[in-house]
C-alpha cells in the first residue's frame, strides 16, 4: 500500500463556516444547524467514508473588524449565530463507532480546571475520540466578551496558552495513577484514595491546587491539534501538538512549513515523524472535469462579497471596508492570524491579490486552495501534496453535506484503489488509529508524558528540582 493520507472534515456549528453567500443555495442544509439529525446525518456519512475525523471550527467573538462593524457577519451569518461545538459530539458519536471529533476551544474561554474535566468527559463518552484543536483566540471582540479590553498581544497569547496545557497535562495525566479505580464490589470500595493526588501549580496565569474530578479516560490526553504559522505558533506547535493543520496556497509553500516545524520539533527533542500535518483545502468534484468548473461557476456567483471580507477582516484584523474593491493588498502585520496575510502576501508574492479577488476567493470556502476536478485529477493532485510533505488534509465545504457527499461517492473510490485512503478502520482509540495500535495514550518524549512520571518519582520520595519538569512560576505535582 502507499503512503495512507489522513482525511478530516472541516466544518462549524453554524450556518456559514466559510463559504458565505452559499448557505442559500436550495442544496445546502446548514439553516438547519440547530437540528441535532443535521449532525448525526453529517458523521455517519463521513464513517460511511472512512474519514478520520470531523474538525469542528469555533470562536467565542463576533466578526465586527470589517467597517467597524458586526453588520455584515450578521446579515450574511458569516460565523454568527454560532453554537458550542462541543455539545454536537456525544449525539454523533453514539451515532458512529470508529470516527474521530476534533473540536475547537480557546485557552480564553474556560478555565483549565473546568476544560480538563470536559475533555475527560468526552473522552470516557467516545471511548477515546476526541481531540482538541488548542487556539488562543484572534477576534479582539473575543477578549472583550470575556472581560478583557481586548486580546493579550500575539506571542503572550501562547505564552498563556503554553501554561494553560502544563496545568491539564497535570491533572489529566498526574493526578490518577494508573489503577488508582478499583470498582471492587465486595469491598465497596471504587477507587483507591492512595492513588488520587493534588496537583499544586501556582503559575503566573492559573492557579489550581486539587485533583483532577475524571477518573483516567481511555486517551487521558486528547489528541492535540493545533494551527499557526508565524514562527511562535510553529514554537508551540513543535513543542505540543501532535496534529498540525497548515495553510497555503501550493504544495511547495505548505511543504517549507511543514519541514521548518519539523525541525522546531527535532530540536525540543521530539521525533518529527510523530506529528501528522494536515493541509487545508476545498474540494469540488464531479462525474467530468466540465460538470465539476459548471458546479464552481454556479456556486462562484452566489458568494456574498460582503460576507467574505468580513470573514477576512476578523482572521487578519485589518478593516478591508477601507479598500476599494480593485486595491491589491500588501503584507500588514496584525495582532490576528498572521496565517492569513502571509499566505495571500508573503507566501505566494508571485499573485496580487485585489479586494475583490480575496472576496471571491473566500466565499468559495475559506483561506485555503479550492481544487476542481475529477475524483481521478483530485487523487492525482492529493498524491502531488503528499509529496511535499503533507500527510493529509482538512477537507472543507462550499455546500454541505453536498460537497462531502461528492467526496465520500466520487473522489473516496479512487483512493482507496490507488491505496490512499483506509478502507477499514484501525480498532481503538483517535490516538491509535492515527499512530497505531497500542498508542492509546501520548508517549515520551512529548511533554505531557512526563508528568505521568512524576507519580513514580513522588512515590520514591523524588521531588523534581525547579525548572526540571515544568516552566519557570510553575510547579509540580503536590505530595
Amino acid at each position: 500500500m502507499s503512503k495512507r493520507i489522513y482525511f478530516n472534515a472541516f466544518h462549524m456549528n453554524c450556518v456559514v463556516h466559510q463559504s458565505p453567500g452559499l448557505w442559500v443555495h436550495p442544496d445546502d442544509q446548514m439553516h438547519k444547524y440547530t437540528d441535532l439529525g443535521t449532525w448525526v446525518e453529517l458523521a455517519k456519512l463521513l464513517e460511511r467514508g472512512k474519514f478520520d475525523a470531523l474538525f469542528l471550527a469555533d470562536v467565542v467573538g463576533v466578526y465586527d473588524v470589517y467597517r467597524g462593524n458586526r453588520e455584515a457577519a450578521v446579515t450574511q451569518a458569516s460565523q454568527i449565530p454560532v453554537n458550542d461545538p462541543a455539545f454536537l459530539i456525544p449525539a454523533m458519536a453514539y451515532a458512529t463507532e470508529h470516527l474521530g471529533f476534533a473540536f475547537t476551544s480557546s485557552v480564553l474561554q474556560h478555565h483549565p480546571f473546568t476544560f480538563a474535566r470536559m475533555i475527560s468527559t468526552l473522552d470516557h463518552l467516545t471511548k477515546g475520540r476526541i481531540a482538541w484543536n488548542i487556539v488562543t483566540s484572534y477576534l479582539e471582540s473575543a477578549g472583550r466578551n470575556f472581560g478583557q479590553p481586548g486580546l493579550a498581544q500575539h506571542d503572550d497569547r501562547y505564552d498563556i496558552a503554553d501554561e494553560y496545557l502544563e496545568v491539564c497535562y497535570k491533572l489529566w495525566e498526574a493526578s490518577w495513577q494508573d489503577g488508582a479505580v478499583i470498582k471492587d464490589r465486595q469491598r465497596g470500595i471504587y477507587a483507591d484514595p492512595a492513588k488520587v493526588k493534588d496537583i499544586d501549580h501556582e503559575g503566573r496565569y492559573f492557579k489550581v491546587h486539587g485533583c483532577h474530578l475524571a477518573e483516567p479516560s481511555p486517551q487521558r490526553t486528547p489528541v492535540l491539534y493545533q494551527a499557526g504559522a508565524s514562527p511562535r505558533g510553529r514554537q508551540f506547535a513543535a513543542q505540543h501538538a501532535e496534529c498540525v493543520f497548515v495553510l497555503g496556497s501550493n504544495p511547495q509553500v505548505v511543504g517549507q512549513y511543514i519541514q521548518d516545524t519539523r525541525e522546531k520539533a527535532r530540536q525540543q527533542g521530539r521525533n518529527p515523524e510523530d506529528i501528522i500535518f494536515l493541509a487545508y483545502v476545498k474540494v469540488i468534484t464531479g462525474d467530468t472535469e466540465a460538470a465539476a468548473h459548471r458546479k464552481y461557476d454556479e456556486f462562484f456567483e452566489q458568494i456574498s462579497y460582503d460576507g467574505g471580507l468580513a470573514l477576512l477582516s476578523g482572521w487578519t484584523g485589518i478593516d478591508f471596508g477601507q479598500f476599494e474593491p480593485d486595491q491589491p493588498l500588501e503584507y500588514i502585520e496584525t495582532n490576528a492570524i498572521r496565517t492569513i496575510v502571509h499566505g495571500f502576501t508573503e507566501a505566494d508574492p508571485s499573485r496580487k491579490w485585489t479586494m475583490r479577488d480575496l472576496a471571491k476567493y473566500v466565499g468559495i470556502g475559506g483561506a485555503g486552495p479550492v481544487l476542481v476536478g475529477t475524483p481521478e485529477q483530485l487523487a492525482d493532485t492529493f498524491q502531488e501534496w503528499i509529496a511535499a510533505g503533507v500527510d493529509g488534509f482538512n477537507i472543507a465545504y462550499a455546500i454541505t453535506p453536498g460537497t462531502f457527499v461528492d467526496f465520500v461517492d466520487g473522489v473516496v473510490p479512487v483512493l482507496q484503489r490507488r491505496g490512499l485512503m483506509q478502507r477499514d478502520y484501525q480498532e481503538g482509540t483517535l490516538r491509535e488509529k492515527l499512530f497505531g495500535k497500542g498508542h492509546a495514550r501520548l508517549r515520551d518524549p512529548h511533554p505531557a508524558a512526563q508528568y505521568r512520571r512524576l507519580w513514580a518519582d513522588t512515590a520514591n520520595g523524588y521531588a523534581p528540582t525547579p525548572g526540571e519538569h515544568q516552566e519557570e512560576n510553575s510547579s509540580s505535582i503536590a505530595k
